[in-house]
């Protein structure tokens, strides 16, 4: 029988032989216990890779399986990637390759994005053979492109639509990103270049350059963007530039802004914003940026959301993810929807929007008409209201980039239904109703640009349901605005290389 004295010493021994140990021993026993354990943790972290995700790329994948049927690949990159970079990857040949254009950086953007610039990652939506057999047929379309000889200028493309023929017309040549036109009352034309720049467009279609534009934040989907015309502006001579305006002590950040000035011969003055949207952020996506003045003298503009939709486009109390309503000097109108409500912003017309990229009076009712980028899927067109709510992201017809559900829910009560919506998204641009009688059978119709499938959508609606869609003008190119010029001829944006068209009908 053994005595309790030394049952203790036997039960105890290993504890006790360890508090015998010197430092360096316990040290060595530690390591040796526990580093496994955090090496089985670390594994579990990064998906069972020994390479650390921000490492990882696909070097070697090629040799693990053969190569994916290019049609496959093709099709995805069309319904993951078009929508911003264009059917033809038109927009990469120019791009700043901001992050690097080898095969690696390419592969590593895809697959875990880059948030800030609007770029997503697809690690939920592709594997890594297909993210390596993507990245491939990008960098080998790209070359292609850079191959083919320029683009030469747009004189007389010809297209052929449900009701008439059409010819295009280049009106200016030689820019980049045209986002807006603006009709100046001696039939030139005001132009918008993303990149920064504001250009007059002569009778004889030269472009004169007008200094004092404001400084842009030109990165990602930022820089200037729409200009408009005071509707007295024959007697002020008063014109607004919406633009990306970067945080005075905190050049990460940036909004979108309002800028006011006065246009003499090809200069700007007494330039001053009138609207700021706050709060900033260090993000380089989704800023809306077009206007419009209504019948009731007020200045109405799209604000995105930033790409912070689970906290922006619902709440009052900032400036994004809305439509807005201000006078032409930048004060509130009194009937504006929340001036009431100490906790909102003032300037708030509705709310629930995405990323509106056009806005258009209907001349038959005075109503303000919008278009938006939905997400992957679900980009609409919108009659906006006083007050009312749009929804995102709460409802929505798309899905997220990598597609997961962003939401069940396509409808809600107290939320607004689009009047139309587009399922695969086109990306709409500028926005404009047909006015005049030199299209036959189009008039009173509703043009919207798409920037994914470079063509002008027609749509056609009895009141306010849109009964009918036309997809016209198939790659023309990328095409940005869309606007109905006062002599009654529809005019258009295209991008990379940048011109400014006419559509003119074709009469036999």
């Amino acid at each position: 029988m053994i005595e309790l004295n030394s049952v203790n010493s036997y039960l105890f021994y290993p504890t006790h032989k360890i508090y015998s140990m010197t430092i360096k021993r316990k040290l060595f026993l530690s390591i040796a216990v526990f580093l496994p354990v955090l090496f089985l943790v670390y594994l579990a972290l990064n998906d069972w890779h020994i390479v650390p995700k921000v490492f990882r790329t696909y070097s070697g994948i090629a040799q693990k399986q053969p190569d994916t049927d290019t049609s496959v690949v093709a099709s995805q990159y069309s319904k993951y990637c078009a929508g911003c970079h264009g059917q033809q990857m038109g927009t990469f040949v120019n791009h700043d390759w901001k992050f690097g254009k080898t095969k690696s950086a390419v592969f590593k953007a895809i697959k875990y994005g880059y948030p800030n610039t609007g770029m997503p990652g697809f690690e939920a939506a592709f594997s890594d053979r297909e993210i390596y057999e993507l990245s491939n047929y990008m960098l080998t379309g790209i070359d292609k492109l850079k191959d083919q000889p320029a683009k030469k200028e747009k004189q007389s493309g010809i297209f052929y639509t449900e009701k008439m023929t059409i010819k295009t017309d280049t009106v200016a040549a030689g820019l980049d990103v045209p986002w807006c036109i603006a009709f100046l009352p001696n039939d030139e034309l005001l132009v918008t270049d993303r990149g920064g720049k504001l250009y007059r467009v002569t009778k004889n279609k030269q472009l004169q350059l007008i200094s004092g534009v404001p400084k842009v934040v030109a990165e990602g989907q930022g820089g200037l963007f729409d200009v408009l015309l005071h509707p007295d502006f024959k007697n002020n001579q008063l014109i607004y530039l919406s633009y990306s305006k970067s945080e005075s002590n905190n050049s990460d950040n940036a909004t979108t802004a309002i800028m006011q000035a006065k246009l003499e011969g090809n200069t700007l003055k007494d330039q001053h914003d009138i609207f700021v949207a706050k709060p900033y952020s260090t993000t380089r996506h989704h800023y809306g940026g077009r206007m419009v003045f209504g019948r009731d003298g007020y200045l109405y503009f799209s604000v995105g959301e930033r790409g912070n939709e689970k906290q922006n486009p619902q709440s009052l109390t900032n400036d994004l993810g809305k439509i807005h309503r201000i006078k032409d000097d930048g004060s509130i109108p009194a009937d504006n929807p929340f001036v009431s409500n100490s906790n909102a912003k003032p300037s708030i017309f509705c709310y629930g929007n995405r990323n509106p990229q056009g806005l258009a009076v209907n001349p038959a009712t005075g109503a303000i008409w919008e278009n938006e980028h939905g997400p992957m899927g679900g980009d609409e067109i919108n009659l906006i209201e006083k007050g009312k709510n749009y929804g995102w992201p709460v409802i929505t017809y798309g899905v997220n980039y990598n597609g997961t559900a962003i939401t069940d829910k396509t409808a809600m009560a107290g939320m607004e239904q689009p009047l139309h919506f587009w399922v695969p998204s086109i990306a709409p641009s500028g926005l404009a109703f047909v006015q005049g009688n030199r299209y036959k059978g189009w008039e009173g119709d509703i043009l919207s640009g798409s920037l994914k499938f470079n063509w002008l959508s027609r749509c056609h609606a009895d009141g306010n349901i849109i009964t009918s869609e036309e997809s016209m003008l198939k790659e023309v190119g990328r095409l940005r605005d869309v606007k109905t010029g006062p002599d009654g001829y529809i005019y258009i944006t295209v991008e990379n290389p940048g011109y400014v068209l006419r559509l003119m009908p074709v009469t036999k």
